[in-house]
This record gives structure tokens, sequence and C-alpha cells, in this order.
């Protein structure tokens, strides 16, 4: 299982350690979207911008 990540809101006026999240999971812009695999490290990261991020399962990979 993998999961799709999609940005949705900017990073002005956020913390640091949630700027950091997101350019760990490989997104730099609004409406970017990376796949990652759907592991505890990355569940993390998703739950540090849970706010600023779409999160969708997809199959395979």
């Amino acid at each position: 299982m993998a999961l799709k990540i999609t940005q949705l809101r900017g990073t002005v006026g956020t913390r640091k350690s949630q700027r950091d999240a997101l350019r760990s999971l490989g997104l730099r812009r609004i409406g970017q979207e990376v796949v990652r695999p759907d592991a505890p490290s990355v569940r993390g990261q998703i739950n540090v911008v849970r706010h600023m991020v779409k999160v969708e399962e997809v199959a395979g990979e």
C-alpha cells in the first residue's frame, strides 16, 4: 500500500518543524503530489502537517 500526498496550503506563517516535514515528504509547492510508502515514519511526518495536506491510499508500489 502507498499513500498519495497532496499539498493544499502554503508554508508562510508555519513553524519550522512543519516546513521541514513537508520538505522531507518531498513537497515544495501547493498542488504538488507525491507517492510515498505507507510506513510509520511517513505517517508521523503527515501527522505534523495534517492540516496542510490531503492523503489518499493508492494500490501498488
